[in-house]
């Protein structure tokens, strides 16, 4: 597909905005989560289940939105749940039950799938090879915008509002990115779709029976849900523990979200010249030690002097591990790059939503479980990679860390 100029910037933004419906969905509320667990009268690991829901929510909804992508086009399911993220911030910001936030905050997430899964499927539309690392590279350095100002415009909500106020911003996101998918021109062509539903549904076995695509899919899952560890236990870390006010811990998980940004530039600079295997296996190695005394510090009661620096480090990588293994893994799939997208992004919020309360079963006080967590992700993610990708491209004669 041709593009020009003004179409691939408009793309780029689109994308970038529905690839942050995650990081929106999460980032904005992280620092009202101690003041919402006092509100509730909660403890910190039910709280942090309401990120869970929406993180299963996003993983549930990205197995249905995928196939509906590739069967009726990009555009009729984005529009629809774009809708349904806008009424449901409604339904959080008024809710006063736990339990029915619980069941919103799922049906936000499974709402806010379609932006994310939708857009990579796009990407795939409009580029393959080294075209695409760079999308996507670009994807992630947009989207990297969103975990720098989203708990930073949390934090400001709160000087002025309680908790319930950043759903009211959650409402007014919804309703832009309503309007942007209006006037988006459909990227897949009726030619191009898959003729049966069922047969969209039936591509995920065959896509997980793929070695390789299911080595991309293990290894995402691990990583991300070792980052989802930071996610649910940064807040409480910084606030319960080192007793920052919730703004500036805003603005520390900010500072680390333009460490994503940064990092997220490194692809697209690469891209054709170092292998985007090389950049994953890059990714992967420094969040491994990262963790590791990442954890040993929680364990000494390190100071926070120490601690940032090194959750930094160990946080940042992800903006290349993600570019590099979507690139790598949907390079592969043409007619089927919604139900793929749809795989590899469940795999990423499934373990990740399902940890998030381990986070808090220590209490409020302590931050070894997330150390924990985080390490045995980023493990896992790693051995995954050595034996199940890196294989197929030693045989494909691609020497790690070539430079071409």
């Amino acid at each position: 597909m041709t593009m020009t100029k003004r179409m691939r910037l408009f793309l780029t933004l689109f994308l970038g905005m529905m690839c942050a419906m995650a990081p929106l969905s999460t980032d904005m509320y992280l620092p009202a989560l101690p003041e919402f667990t006092t509100d509730f009268d909660i403890s910190a690991s039910l709280a942090q289940l309401t990120l869970t829901m929406t993180m299963i929510g996003m993983a549930a909804g990205q197995m249905i939105m995928g196939p509906l992508s590739d069967r009726y086009g990009r555009r009729p399911p984005l529009l629809a749940g774009m809708i349904v993220f806008a009424l449901t911030a409604v339904g959080c910001a008024l809710v006063r039950d736990i339990h029915v936030f619980l069941a919103l905050r799922f049906l936000m997430g499974f709402a806010g799938a379609a932006g994310i899964v939708i857009a990579r499927a796009i990407a795939r539309d409009v580029a393959e090879g080294v075209e695409l690392t760079r999308f996507f590279a670009i994807l992630m350095m947009v989207n990297g915008l969103a975990p720098i100002l989203a708990p930073v415009i949390g934090g400001q909500v709160l000087l002025l509002s309680d908790w319930r106020g950043i759903f009211v911003l959650l409402i007014v996101v919804g309703l832009v990115q309503t309007g942007a998918t209006i006037v988006y021109r459909e990227t897949l062509p009726v030619e191009r779709r898959i003729a049966d539903l069922g047969t969209s549904f039936r591509k995920f076995p065959a896509l997980l029976h793929d070695k390789y695509f299911l080595g991309h899919c293990l290894t995402q899952c691990f990583v991300f849900g070792a980052f989802f560890s930071y996610l649910a236990g940064s807040s409480f870390l910084f606030q319960n523990i080192y007793h920052v006010t919730p703004q500036v811990y805003s603005l520390i998980f900010g500072g680390i979200g333009v460490g994503l940004l940064l990092c997220g530039m490194v692809p697209a600079r690469l891209a054709g010249r170092v292998p985007d295997v090389s950049l994953l296996f890059g990714s992967l190695c420094v969040p491994v030690a990262g963790s590791a005394a990442l954890l040993a510090g929680f364990v000494f009661g390190a100071p926070i002097g120490y601690t940032l620096p090194v959750l930094f480090v160990t946080i940042v990588p992800l903006s290349i591990t993600g570019a590099a293994s979507f690139s790598l893994a949907l390079s592969r799939q043409g007619k089927n790059a919604g139900s793929a997208s749809a795989l590899i992004g469940f795999a990423q919020m499934i373990l990740g939503g399902l940890m998030m309360p381990l986070v808090g079963i220590a209490g409020e006080a302590s931050a070894i479980p997330m150390g924990i967590l985080m390490v045995a992700g980023y493990t896992l993610g790693g051995i995954t990679f050595l034996t199940l990708i890196y294989p197929d491209h030693r045989r494909g004669g691609k020497i790690m860390g070539k430079i071409k």
